[in-house]
């Protein structure tokens, strides 16, 4: 038995794993100023059902929650001399050209905490000016006794010659040993200075704080008599230990949405888009040969949401997806022009939607959801917490209805709609964008509110069929039980590709795969896969693509392989110019655990109709009888025509008029629209 555990914005989910699938769930909402608290409460009432439990998988947004909210380190930053304001300057790019108000999120470390430190090392690795050790020790001192707990460390060129980071390092340990030292070259060598400070930053911010919970979890598991330490999930949909998960923090910023994205991969076909709508946001990845596509270029604290450059810049590797501010606690408003908007801000799970009668005021997606008849208030978390739907209605005529000269139910229509189009409009560019047409790829939705909208997002985008996998409402701690343990290496050596010479490239991959190697093995992994990745460019061009690296003739495969995946991404090849290499790297990875996503035997099939009620259509005149069936019930094979509303315990799958629902052999709905 394992089991994963999801901390979102507005719920902790907890999904248990046997080897005959899906044996228990359970939503508890999250506790932001102690979120262990939660983990433990939910733990506890699943131990209860499930008995001992083998491992436990875990999942946070606490490192992203500490960057947006600055609860880190008081943190300063040693940079080559000259190059402190590196993290201010930035790459002085204007997100929005013609905005008199441009907003930049503040550097994590202020100016008079950045220092400008007597060395320099030139592109080749050569030490043009030796480090200024007396400088370093005399700093490192006076940052101690000044109350400093934090220092990162970030030279120019050290991803080619780390040597200066390293004795700045043995330096500051030896005059003041309570500081906590990040290393750029050590978080991330590669190429690129203001995201090699802006990440190394970052992780040393966060780093004492990360490391505190994920003790006090371990602390709270052996309570509950989980001896085994918890594997902790990676952003790139990879697992780590404690250990290393507490030492790269950084590394865990997006665990979250990866472990849905794994999910839909393992239950899917290979191309598919996979959509995850919580509470406070909603994520789409596209799935392309059977896995999440991954990024090394993602920010965190962005001032506008779609607006790439308003944030803080991470290089690390994470599932790429785009995140929109829309979720079932997104509040509703009518803003200064009197058009009606919807989110970024969320109500979380304090105090929540004006339905959970835990103080919250404004309406929101799950208000206008239940009002409209897709949610029962008496079966919202399997009858685990009972809805205000008068409350609801009277925040909807209040602030939305009336304003507008509308019918409460039509207010919740246009908050329901916009919703569902401006997640089209996200999914339709994210995968366009990565060379792929959403009209023709299946969408996999999942999250407390994904399969309540999920028929009507792919209508807008035009998508053939929509699929609510099984246990869909706790899908992403599900698919944390599917990663293996795994972690990135990378390289920065930019060259020619015909200036390479294949045995110095073999020498960098067989060092990081023998770091790789010798990381896992402390895991107890003995079985270790190395996935090869050049990162590749056009000479001229700004930035790269991600290349798979496979044996053969050289260089000849390795130019074959750039143009396949560049014609993939834009349709067309570059010009006739060289082709050069900027990064190298190394995935190394543990065997894959032998997991099942299915419900596993439960209630025996037969009447799975629980009843009807009235829910909203306007394709059917307005508020229509609505056959609502017992998920648990229904078994394969079984079709179920529109308008129908089939309800799990965590989540509820509307199948809106003109459209039918098959239930699959696994467990999983597909709905035709």
């Amino acid at each position: 038995m394992r089991i994963g555990v999801d901390i979102g914005g507005t719920f902790t989910d907890l999904c248990a794993v046997d080897a005959t699938g899906i044996v228990a769930v359970h939503k508890v909402l999250t506790t932001h100023d102690e979120p262990a608290r939660a983990v433990e409460e939910g733990l506890a009432t699943l131990l209860s059902d499930v008995g001992t439990v083998e491992q436990v998988v875990h999942g946070t947004t606490l490192v992203t929650n500490a960057l947006i909210e600055r609860k880190g380190a008081r943190t300063a930053l040693l940079a080559t001399a000259g190059f402190r304001d590196v993290l201010e300057m930035r790459r002085e790019h204007r997100y929005e050209l013609y905005d008199l108000h441009l907003e930049l999120p503040a550097p994590l470390v202020p100016r008079h905490l950045r220092f400008d430190v007597p060395e320099r090392i030139l592109a080749d690795g050569s030490v043009h000016t030796g480090l200024d050790e007396e400088y370093v020790a005399r700093l490192g001192r006076e940052l101690a006794d000044r109350g400093i707990e934090a220092v990162a460390v970030c030279f120019l060129h050290s991803f080619t010659n780390p040597a200066h980071e390293r004795r700045t390092a043995e330096i500051l340990a030896e005059v003041a040993p309570s500081l906590r030292v990040a290393l750029s070259s050590d978080v991330v060598p590669e190429i690129r200075e203001f995201e090699r400070a802006s990440t190394t930053v970052a992780n040393v911010y966060v780093q004492d704080l990360t490391e505190r919970y994920l003790r006090d979890l371990e602390l709270r598991l052996q309570r509950l008599g989980v001896t085994r330490a918890p594997h902790i999930m990676l952003s790139n949909g990879g697992l780590a230990t404690v250990d290393t998960a507490a030492r790269y923090p950084i590394r865990i910023l997006e665990s979250g949405p990866a472990g849905g994205a794994l999910a839909a991969a393992a239950i899917g076909p290979p191309d598919l888009l996979a959509f995850d709508m919580g509470g406070t946001t909603a994520k789409l990845c596209l799935i392309a040969g059977g896995e999440p596509l991954v990024t090394h270029q993602f920010e965190v604290d962005r001032k506008y949401r779609l607006l790439p450059g308003s944030g803080l810049p991470v290089r690390v590797p994470v599932t790429d997806m785009i995140e929109i501010g829309v979720g079932g606690g997104s509040i509703a408003r009518i803003d200064a022009m009197g058009l009606l908007t919807v989110g970024p801000d969320s109500a979380g799970s304090e105090p929540g939607p004006v339905c959970y009668g835990r103080g919250g005021t404004e309406p929101t997606v799950t208000d206008a959801d239940l009002v409209l008849g897709y949610l029962d208030p008496g079966y919202f978390l399997g009858g685990g917490m009972r809805l205000d739907a008068e409350a609801a209605k009277a925040a909807l005529h209040e602030k939305i209805a009336r304003p507008l000269g509308l019918s409460v139910e039509e207010a919740a229509w246009g908050i329901h709609t916009s919703v569902n189009e401006d997640m089209a409009n996200a999914a339709r560019v994210h995968a366009v964008e990565r060379g792929h047409d959403p009209a023709k790829l299946p969408m996999y939705t999942f999250g407390g509110a994904g399969p309540v909208h999920g028929a009507g997002v792919a209508r807008a985008l035009g998508a053939p069929s929509v699929v609510a996998p099984p246990a869909a409402g706790v899908l992403s701690a599900a698919g944390f039980l599917t990663a293996p343990l795994a972690f990135d290496f990378v390289r920065s050596a930019r060259a020619a590709v015909h200036d390479l010479e294949w045995a110095q490239v073999d020498a960098l991959f067989a060092e990081m795969e023998a770091e790789g190697a010798a990381l896992l093995a402390k895991s107890g992994v003995v079985e270790v896969t190395h996935r090869r990745i050049a990162e590749m460019r056009y000479a001229g061009q700004g930035y790269e693509i991600r290349v798979p690296v496979h044996g053969g003739s050289w260089p000849g495969t390795l130019i074959d392989e750039f143009t396949r995946t560049y014609r993939t991404l834009y349709r067309r090849t570059g010009p006739e110019v060289g082709v050069e290499v900027l990064n190298w790297r190394v995935v190394s990875s543990g065997p894959a655990p032998d997991v099942t996503l299915r419900l596993a035997a439960g209630a025996s099939p037969g009447d799975a109709r629980k009843g009807t009620r009235k829910a909203y259509f306007p394709s059917a005149g307005g508020f229509a009888d609505t056959a609502v069936f017992d998920r648990y019930r229904l078994a394969p094979g079984t079709r179920v025509d529109g308008p129908a509303i089939v309800e799990e315990r965590e989540s509820t799958v509307v199948i809106p008029p003109d459209a039918h629902c098959v239930v699959r052999s696994d467990g999983s709905l597909e709905v035709t629209v």
